[in-house]
């Protein structure tokens, strides 16, 4: 993505999809900052996300639910927002078959 230009998220999404699709939209040594765009995916069975790093997440369109290993599932619909700590494990149990999800997710350091 070049500085300046003017792009939307919610543009150009597709109607279907086979995997998950991940577009970096900025990055640095500290932050990430990913759009995430699910239709109807969930994680693969007994696997779980482990990262370094925290992670923000928040549902422009669509809706999901994250599980997490050791605490309760979290629905999220427009709107919501969560913060997901390092090495907290989650999965993905599902997203919207309705239409495309699409997450705005930030990665940023546990430690500064």
């Amino acid at each position: 993505m070049e500085a300046g230009n003017v792009h939307n998220l919610l543009a150009d999404l597709p109607a279907s999809i086979p995997a998950e699709l991940v577009t970096v939209l900025a990055e640095n040594a500290h932050v990430r900052i990913e759009r995430i765009v699910s239709t109807a995916h969930r994680s693969p069975p007994g696997f779980w996300y482990d990262c370094d790093e925290h992670e923000w997440v928040v549902v422009l369109i669509g809706e999901g639910l994250l599980h997490f290993e050791n605490g309760p599932a979290v629905r999220l619909g427009v709107g919501d927002h969560y913060l997901i700590k390092a090495h907290q494990r989650h999965r993905v149990e599902w997203t919207s078959e309705a239409g495309p999800t699409v997450w705005l997710a930030v990665y940023f350091a546990a430690q500064p």
